[in-house]
């Protein structure tokens, strides 16, 4: 789950300039074997690409079926472990980190529908993961994203 936030959250807005962590070959290099993955130019772009297609699938842009061709070729294998029943995930290399990624967003969808979305800030390109009781928050951050939309707000009651 935190692989997901954290590919969705990999182009951030900072002071109004997009600033993307798998942009420069080396940082996206770092920031993939920080996630497991290998780092490889053929895996930084399927996570590019499947960072843009969640990004448009979690802001209703487009359908979820856009995610097929990211799971082609992918199947799951259940082995028998001392912990018990487990699934594996088979895929190539390159697209193991993709999938998994796709999957926590499937797994996602199923366990806590509509929590995943992004912050209600227009001037922010981050999103958050809802779990509130009344599933009610709408800022990637209260600190920053709503504290800023308060104080706009009273600003404007004020004047």
């Amino acid at each position: 789950m935190n692989t997901l936030l954290d590919l969705l959250n990999s182009r951030p807005l900072i002071n109004g300039e997009e600033h993307d962590a798998l942009g420069d070959p080396a940082a996206a290099r770092h920031w993939a074997l920080e996630h497991g993955g290998d780092g490889s130019p053929t895996e930084l772009a399927l996570l590019r690409e499947t960072r843009d297609a969640l990004r448009d699938v979690v802001c209703g842009e487009i359908p979820p079926t856009a995610l097929s061709p990211l799971l082609d070729g992918v199947s799951q294998v259940p082995e028998f472990t001392p912990d018990g029943l487990q699934w594996t995930i088979k895929a190539p290399a390159h697209a193991r980190l993709a999938v998994e990624v796709v999957l926590a967003w499937a797994d996602t969808e199923q366990q806590l529908p509509g929590r995943l979305r992004p912050c209600a800030n227009e001037a922010c390109q981050l999103f958050l993961l809802d779990r509130s009781r009344a599933n009610r928050a709408r800022w990637c951050s209260m600190a920053v994203c709503g504290n800023r939309a308060k104080a706009r707000r009273h600003y404007e009651r004020t004047r």
